[in-house]
């Protein structure tokens, strides 16, 4: 399942400094590596210590973590959704993520200038918010413009009750409102989710900070930011990017040496990576064996059956049973062995709920 999450800012704001820690090069030796596949994409794996417990007890030839893109979206300024700067460039990368991330500098430094002359986060992110609202606008127009009159002369249902979807949507755009931030029903959701809106798309916010104010996670300006993303029921991650792009090139244990002096115990990006999975409703369940552990990501919510398709479309259609051990109870109980003779080993069927640290083995046959 390949997610992707889009990092957007205006200039100075330490959106590049922050991708840059995201790929590093140098990093690949670590337990959790990072790659590029691609100049402005960054993959990353999930940090997951439950992975570390299941290697020390399988030995595999092979462990698979789960990853997650973060692509690193450029040009945004003032008048991007009319074309400014790399307006339409930045816009069409966007439409193509799965959730937004939102740097806002949180920080004075005299060396570093500011695109718009003095250091205010709220200002920022309503720079950017207007600017994905009145491309989502823009498209509404266009689309009511097409269909309304054709819809109203045939009386053709379906077109009628796209028309008055959209006329919602247009409206609370008119008010400044962000389209994740209404309630629709899941029909209407349907019909909005084809347009794929900037502004229907989940959004967390990274105040980017000196070191000083990571310790205490407290200044001014991240105040305000957390009560604007408050307001719209958004989360906030506080991170220094110049510190996230020195861990980046130190090994493991440094990094972890380096984060216990600065009294922090996840680094500002893993953070970032656990907050934006839970954004986007994803957990995870493994498969074992001595060939191969490997964590698999899902959308909370998915039944055993799907959940099958994605180690093989034939495991899906040959689906019979899902043989499922909690990953507690293995830790608890140290072998697949007892956990068996505890009682805890369970036989699912397809419409089976999967949870987070379900290990799974599908009984199929094709």
């Amino acid at each position: 399942m390949a997610l992707k999450a889009g990092i957007v800012g205006l200039p100075n704001v330490g959106k590049s400094t922050l991708f840059n820690a995201i790929t590093k090069k140098n990093i690949l030796a670590a337990n959790y590596p990072f790659a590029t596949i691609d100049p402005n994409i960054g993959v990353v794996t999930v940090p997951d210590k439950r992975l570390e417990f299941l290697e020390n007890m399988y030995t595999p030839k092979s462990l698979v973590a789960t990853t997650f893109e973060f692509t690193d979206i450029a040009g945004l300024v003032k008048g991007a959704s009319k074309g400014e700067g790399l307006g339409n460039k930045f816009l069409s990368h966007i439409r193509e993520v799965d959730a937004i991330v939102e740097v806002v500098r949180c920080f004075q430094e005299e060396n570093i200038i500011h695109v718009e002359g003095d250091v205010n986060p709220i200002r920022d992110i309503e720079i950017i918010n207007l600017e994905l609202i009145l491309a989502d606008l823009e498209i509404i127009e266009n689309r009511i413009d097409k269909i309304a009159k054709k819809a109203e002369t045939t009386k053709d249902k379906e077109a009628l009750k796209e028309v008055a979807i959209l006329k919602k949507a247009k409206t609370a755009l008119l008010e400044n409102k962000a389209l994740r931030n209404l309630k629709f029903e899941e029909e209407e959701l349907l019909v909005l989710k084809s347009f794929n809106f900037i502004t229907l798309k989940p959004i967390i916010y990274v105040a980017n900070v000196l070191e000083d104010d990571l310790v205490t996670n407290e200044n001014e300006y991240i105040k305000k930011v957390k009560e604007y993303a408050e307001n719209e029921e958004a989360g906030v991650i506080v991170m220094c990017a110049k510190i996230e792009s020195e861990l980046a090139e130190l090994e493991e244990n440094e990094k972890k040496n380096f984060l216990k002096d600065l009294g922090i115990q996840y680094s500002g990006l893993d953070k970032l990576i656990f907050a934006t999975y839970d954004l986007l409703g994803l957990q995870t369940f493994f498969t074992v064996g001595s060939d191969e552990v490997r964590a698999w990501t899902f959308k909370k919510g998915t039944n055993a059956k799907k959940c099958a398709g994605l180690i093989h479309s034939d495991i899906e259609k040959g689906f019979i049973k899902a043989e499922i051990m909690k990953f507690s109870d293995l830790e608890e109980l140290k072998e697949e062995k007892k956990v068996q003779e505890a009682g805890r080993l369970y036989l699912e069927g397809k419409d089976y709920c999967m949870q987070d640290g379900d290990i799974v083995y599908f009984r199929f046959n094709i």
